[in-house]
């Protein structure tokens, strides 16, 4: 069954705050819980509403998840249901941070923020079929945010500094007493106002109005291997969005689409090309000139070829994308039976003449070579 948007699951439109969602998701805990919730359904509410939350809980994961829904957010660890492992929360106290607001006592409250990595970013690029084979080198165009340049991520206007929050004297979190059914509790919490960072910006930037980073085109080099394959995902270090206080950028990552060629096919590191002959060429044998990604190139035509009859050209394929060397080409050999109308009347009288010379072939004849997919089994050493 397909997963339902994390969005409805919480009852949050997409532009809800994270104060929204976190109230929802407390809401929708202390209604579905199993003291409370008796329903047949009890496990696979909560689990969808703990794994929702941790996704939109999440700037990083929520932001993946708008981009690319939940494909972006797959492996990450959302899961519910109760015991352990309750929703992603590794012991009680996480329950009670996340149902009455952190903390509570249990040492595991709101604490000045550390450094977070920057979010991928996915490109899709489609190249041509031969330049997925031989490999090149593309431009791409990125949308990302980067440092500000005028306040160097501080947010605050060139001249000024970040003060020490006053609500939480620089801390990044605050304390409260709180009473509950299960007693009297301390309520460690992230400051609401610097948000965990346990400073201020008082004078914003007025070039990124206090976020300290900017949104920027850039135009980036790519090398495309040779041998890549179509979905094959190409990776850029560090060339995705940038860190938070401090932490890594993300990573910039490239999906390859390849488009089909009018001629060739691949399997593996093999191409395959089928050849047309003539039945002259068939029975008498001949050299034809084929296309290869090499360029032109002639092959021989054995005396008394057969349809379908596979010819091999060794290291005409596909570079191996890891290691030396490169695949065949399997060229298909397919004779063409001219059709009446398409001959001349000397070229009729000729098969006439042809004909009286020739026995006419038993029905239980076989072709000596086997059929046509014995054969293309063997030149693929299947």
């Amino acid at each position: 069954m397909a997963k339902r948007d994390y969005y409805e699951v919480l009852g949050v439109s997409r532009t809800a705050s994270a104060d929204e969602i976190k109230r929802a998701y407390r809401r929708l805990v202390k209604q579905y819980h199993p003291d409370i919730y008796k329903g047949p359904d009890a496990d696979a509410r909560i689990k969808e509403i703990n794994e929702a939350y941790e996704v939109l809980g999440d700037p990083q994961k929520r932001a993946r998840y708008d981009r690319y829904g939940h494909a972006g957010v797959s492996g990450t660890g959302a899961a519910g249901g109760y015991g352990p492992g309750f929703g992603g929360f590794t012991d009680i106290g996480d329950i009670f941070e996340e149902i009455f607001g952190t903390g509570f006592g249990f040492g595991r409250g709101g604490r000045r923020q550390g450094p977070a990595r920057g979010a991928d970013i996915r490109v899709d690029l489609t190249i041509e079929f031969e330049e997925a084979v031989m490999g090149t080198e593309k431009e791409i165009e990125v949308t990302r945010h980067e440092t500000c340049p005028r306040c160097q991520g501080t947010g605050a206007e060139p001249g000024t500094q970040p003060m020490r929050c006053p609500t939480c004297n620089g801390m990044g979190q605050v304390r409260q007493r709180q009473q509950t059914i299960f007693g009297t509790f301390v309520n460690v919490s992230t400051c609401p106002r610097c948000k965990g960072t346990g400073e201020v910006v008082t004078t914003p930037c007025r070039e990124c109005h206090g976020s300290g980073e900017v949104e920027v085109t850039r135009r980036l080099r790519v090398k495309i291997p040779a041998g890549v394959q179509d979905g094959t995902r190409i990776r850029l270090q560090g060339e995705g969005e940038p860190g938070k206080r401090g932490g890594q950028p993300g990573n910039l990552y490239v999906f390859i689409s390849v488009k089909p060629h009018k001629l060739f096919q691949r399997v593996d590191d093999d191409i395959l090309l089928e050849l047309p002959i003539n039945i002259a060429q068939a029975v008498l044998g001949a050299e034809v000139e084929i296309p290869t990604l090499d360029g032109p190139k002639l092959v021989k035509i054995p005396p008394g070829t057969q349809p379908g009859k596979v010819l091999r050209l060794r290291g005409l394929g596909v570079p191996h994308l890891r290691g030396g060397g490169r695949g065949d080409m399997l060229i298909t050999v397919d004779v063409h039976i001219p059709k009446q109308s398409e001959l001349t009347e000397e070229q009729k009288e000729l098969f006439y003449r042809l004909a009286e010379t020739l026995e006419p072939m038993p029905v239980e004849h076989r072709n000596e070579h086997g059929g046509f997919f014995e054969r293309m089994r063997e030149a693929l050493g299947l």
